[in-house]
């Protein structure tokens, strides 16, 4: 990039970097900031497929021989968001820390541990329901990657742009769950690499090669790393990590957090239980639905309306926006109880309705969120509060799929789940339009 009077570059860094100066940002700043974007978002949906592959690859393991019940199953998809939670909340300081250039090109890279260690783990017969616990938990550094990914595109947009910038990131990125849950059974059938597995349901027999959902993200993989180190610039904001805790101290944190939850960790926990829901409630019937079938429809429609509502949010604010998806949400899943106790295939389309409902409204509430938290919180303490607040949202996966494979093991069905999940967003229904949405709102967004 050639040096400007206004902003200059020393090394990999940025300096005299603004952007709230419409002028500097029209002239130098943009092509920086987009680029910064799309490289990152690009990134971003290697991280999601790594992150999700796994929900994709367990429907598949029992019918290639692997004798893992229930619960086992639901772990498996459960462990990456554990892990992403955890590391998320390591990635909440690392832009103030090491810049955006190394972070989001070493974070990158490491997704190559999932990736080959998937395709290596299903290809041996052999491998033990621990190895593939530890490989579920390493999937978690796909989730973890985004809450350095999205403070990191914070820094480079001005206010009034954070909203349509961090909703085409966290929706295009978001799209990375539906990509793999939708590419995975036609790489099923395709000999990429290594031998073939043979595959039996009550459905039929037939040769897969389970591997290639792993494998294929491999060479994407290393081109990210690549256009990262090569093309990505750190801005100058600079913290340690102890000056980065004032954010606990802003209530604001807090309830943004159980926002996110709400929104985010609904989209992740859903989108990681969703195939094995549909496989253990509706299998039993004749004209069971496949799972990847329909699985991927979910994150799919998540993601995509999450890029639009991003826009939305900038011109209507964020505090109305959620307050939509709120309500959605608690419609939707409060509707599902009627149907996630099925007696018949006659139930499949209404509960089908539901979980695409749900994660409509999640994908709105996430946009309109990530539009709230810079409005609240100044940019450094913002990105901050964007990175914690995706860290336990992150735990989705988690959250959900363990409670929702007890139940279903134990009682048949996760209807108490829903009406627990129902509740809990009506709780942060009334927190949103109380402190963010009513007139006369103490931090009106």
């Amino acid at each position: 990039m050639a040096e400007s009077s206004n902003i200059s570059t020393s090394g990999s860094t940025l300096e005299n970097w603004t952007t709230e100066d419409l002028g500097v940002w029209e002239a130098e700043g943009k092509p920086i900031a987009w680029r910064t974007l799309w490289i990152t978002t690009f990134c971003l949906i290697l991280s999601f497929t790594t992150w999700f592959m796994v929900s994709a690859m367990v429907v598949k393991l029992s019918g290639i021989g692997f004798k893992f019940d229930t619960q086992q199953l639901f772990w498996l998809t459960a462990m990456p968001g554990l892990a992403a939670g955890t590391l998320r909340i390591i990635h909440t300081f690392l832009i103030p820390i090491f810049g955006t250039r190394k972070t989001i090109a070493v974070s990158t890279l490491l997704l190559l541990i999932p990736a080959v260690g998937w395709g290596m783990a299903v290809m041996n017969p052999n491998t033990s329901y621990s190895t593939f616990l530890i490989l579920a938990f390493a999937a978690g550094l796909g989730g973890g990657n985004f809450s350095s990914f999205m403070p990191s595109t914070s820094l480079f947009f001005p206010k009034s742009k954070q909203g349509t910038a961090l909703g085409i990131q966290a929706g295009v990125g978001n799209f990375g769950v539906s990509l793999v849950q939708f590419l995975t059974p036609m790489l099923l059938g395709v000999a990429l690499y290594g031998q073939s597995q043979h595959f039996e349901d009550k459905k039929g027999a037939s040769d897969i090669f389970l591997q290639n959902a792993a494998f294929i993200w491999v060479p994407f993989i290393v081109i990210g790393t690549i256009a990262a180190w090569f093309g990505l610039k750190s801005v100058p904001v600079k913290a340690n990590f102890k000056e980065q805790l004032d954010i606990f101290k802003n209530k604001n944190t807090w309830l943004m957090t159980s926002l996110y939850v709400m929104t985010f960790g609904s989209f992740s926990g859903f989108a990681a239980a969703f195939p094995v829901m549909i496989g253990k409630m509706f299998g039993g019937f004749d004209n069971a639905p496949e799972p990847l079938k329909y699985a991927f429809l979910g994150p799919l429609i998540g993601a995509s309306v999450r890029a639009f509502a991003g826009p939305v949010a900038d011109k209507v604010g964020g505090g109305k926006v959620t307050t939509f998806s709120a309500i959605g949400l608690v419609a939707c899943t409060f509707a599902a109880t009627m149907f996630t106790n099925p007696q018949s295939m006659a139930d499949w389309p209404g509960f089908l309705a539901c979980m695409l409902g749900i994660f409509f409204f999640s994908g709105v509430g996430n946009a309109s969120t990530f539009k709230q938290m810079p409005m609240i919180f100044p940019p450094r303490q913002a990105g901050g509060v964007i990175g914690w607040t995706s860290a336990i949202a992150a735990y989705g996966p988690f959250l959900f799929s363990v409670p929702i494979g007890m139940l279903i093991a134990k009682q048949g069905h996760p209807t108490m789940f829903f009406m627990i999940a129902g509740a809990f967003f009506v709780i942060n229904l009334i927190i949103n339009w109380w402190f963010y949405a009513r007139k006369g709102a103490p931090s009106p967004c």
